[in-house]
């Protein structure tokens, strides 16, 4: 599925990507109406019914992402619920030995996210993915989500990568989509990002239901 020699930077998503969508899928489907719905004294199919345009028309925007801004507009300790769940939170199956076989190959490994840095923390905190990084990036230190593509020209301007040579793995087309646009030449999607859902027919990406498909990962600069 790679041609790893010509790869020398890899950017990952972390939810849907490293953590199982399920968490963040629960949490907003069903967690945050609940509690939407006990503050506002309606039923869970009616609070359902409120937040679900609500949430439609923030997506693909900064705001979506962003903690702070639903914590407002809902009159919700977002954060604090999040905390509530946090039992939840998952790694998917073979993160941790793709992570382990990218760092002994010498490339640089990137962590690439829309997450709000609150979120971000509490998800470090139970996984310790942090570790593996050289660096991690929340598109809310840049003002703009994955989805624009300015974020990946502020990402370039700081984190210096040759577009051609780089890896970007994330289960949202959308965020591949304008990765492609900004020229990022190579690019997988994962097919189950929700270990809980059915597996997505992907045609636009090449695609991998988990990181089996992407090793091994040999060391950078080695005659495949």
């Amino acid at each position: 599925m790679l041609n790893w020699s010509a790869i020398d930077t890899v950017l990952l998503d972390m939810d849907g990507t490293l953590l199982d969508l399920n968490f963040d899928n629960h949490f907003w489907q069903e967690f945050v109406p609940l509690r939407f719905a006990e503050l506002h004294d309606l039923s869970l199919d009616e609070a359902k019914l409120q937040l679900k345009p609500r949430f439609k028309a923030m997506e693909g925007r900064l705001e979506w992402y962003c903690l702070d801004y639903w914590s407002g507009e809902l009159q919700l300790n977002v954060a604090g619920l999040k905390q509530e769940l946090a039992g939840l939170i998952a790694v998917h199956p073979y993160v941790t030995e793709f992570l382990d076989a990218v760092r002994a190959s010498g490339r640089r490994l990137l962590l690439v996210t829309n997450a709000h840095r609150d979120s971000l923390s509490l998800k470090m905190e139970k996984t310790c993915l942090h570790q593996f990084f050289d660096d991690i990036v929340s598109s809310h230190d840049y003002g703009l989500a994955k989805e624009q593509q300015g974020f990946w020209q502020i990402l370039q301007d700081r984190h210096v990568f040759n577009k051609c040579s780089t890896l970007l793995v994330d289960d949202s087309l959308a965020v591949l989509r304008s990765a492609q646009v900004f020229g990022v030449a190579h690019l997988i999607s994962i097919s189950k990002p929700d270990s809980r859902a059915p597996v997505r027919l992907i045609q636009e990406f090449p695609a991998a239901e988990d990181f089996r498909a992407l090793m091994p990962v040999p060391p950078r600069g080695a005659d495949l």
